[in-house]
């Protein structure tokens, strides 16, 4: 029987995180339907398919031929463990990142935690709990950053059963997080605070700033905006955009032509702020009110993917802290991991094709 000709495809398949991406805005243009549709390839969501492993390939990266854009814990665990997962793009998009404790708390800065309780949740069902690591690093790296460590505090840990992917509708090319699922992604560490159970919580990202004028929180630490930009790594900061190994080894054009729709998104965004927030607001769930606190005005500044020193240094620190922490079980070279070709060749695409472009205008 003669083997399957790998270099076919008729289907590619995307995800993204919650968060501002170039990825996201090509995927709501319909950039990059409209680039493969006269090649017969459908280009798709997990969250189109109905099978849970084919969603959870957000997190192991098992579905052939697809991209991720988004947080860096999940693909750093699926290469950990040997997954077939090449990253060809990283973006540092400063957020909404901060330690938060109540008024009346005593606690005014990071030497104010020595003695406190911190609220640590534990995802008691998920392969990578990207989540808890992120708190973790961001508590351990603001409290040395003041001179103290891990045993100046306490940890205080809190399970919860609801897994990252629920059970919501399929969606051709939505997120695969939704707006319910993003509102309550904190809700763990904001019931133990408000409860007397925990002294300060761990927050980042779009639903940051909302839940500080729920709670009328005072900010520790504003980590994102940190003098020392270090403190600030975490799952977030870089963001990673990987591709199937597989996909870059056989059919390098189309990763090529998959990631040049990505960067005429991000060149589209510093050109159309107002709208891009819009897009943006609905990607993180999030009214568009709560975009600039979120990720700042330098937000359209770096939606570019690119593969600069300072963010694979970047990179490795954040590989370095999960795995000294226990959050992935194998170690691996950052730098093997990385291909520059296939950003390369799209920024190449690019640039042919914009006379084009302009000329048809």
């Amino acid at each position: 029987m003669p083997s399957p000709d790998i270099s076919r495809i008729d289907r590619l398949w995307y995800t993204r995180c919650p968060v501002p991406s170039a990825s996201g805005i090509a995927i709501h243009h319909g950039w990059i339907d409209a680039e493969f549709a006269p090649d017969g390839i459908a280009v798709s969501s997990l969250r189109a398919s109905p099978s849970r492993a084919v969603r959870e390939s957000h997190f192991d990266h098992r579905q052939a031929n697809s991209f991720r854009q988004g947080g860096n814990a999940p693909p750093i665990w699926s290469r950990s463990e040997g997954q077939d997962v090449v990253v060809v793009g990283l973006t540092w998009l400063p957020q909404y990142q901060a330690i938060l404790a109540l008024p009346g708390a005593g606690i005014r800065d990071v030497r104010d935690l020595k003695g406190k309780r911190l609220a640590l949740p534990r995802r008691v069902n998920e392969k990578i709990d990207f989540w808890r690591a992120s708190a973790l690093q961001g508590y351990l790296q603001s409290l040395a950053a003041a001179g103290l460590g891990a045993d100046d505090v306490s940890f205080i840990d809190l399970p919860v059963e609801a897994p990252y992917i629920g059970d919501q509708a399929a969606s051709s090319s939505g997120p695969l997080f939704d707006a319910r699922q993003t509102a309550s992604q904190s809700r763990a560490e904001a019931l133990a605070l408000i409860r007397g159970q925990a002294d300060a919580l761990y927050v980042y990202g779009a639903h940051g700033p909302a839940l500080r004028e729920f709670l009328g929180a005072d900010i520790v630490v504003d980590i994102g905006h940190h003098a020392d930009r270090r403190v600030a790594i975490n799952n977030g900061t870089p963001n990673v955009l990987s591709v199937s190994g597989e996909l870059v080894r056989t059919r390098p054009d189309l990763v090529a032509r998959y990631l040049a729709q990505v960067l005429r998104a991000a060149q589209w965004a510093r050109e159309h702020r107002a709208e891009a927030a819009g897009i943006i607001a609905r990607e993180v769930s999030v009214v568009e009110e709560w975009v600039p606190a979120a990720f700042g005005a330098s937000l359209y500044e770096n939606l570019e993917p690119s593969l600069a020193p300072d963010l694979i240094e970047a990179l490795s620190i954040r590989k370095d802290f999960l795995h000294r922490h226990g959050f992935i079980r194998h170690d691996f070279s950052v730098d093997d991991w990385i291909d520059p070709a296939p950003l390369a060749q799209a920024r190449e695409l690019l640039r042919r094709t914009e006379p084009l472009a302009a000329a048809g205008r």
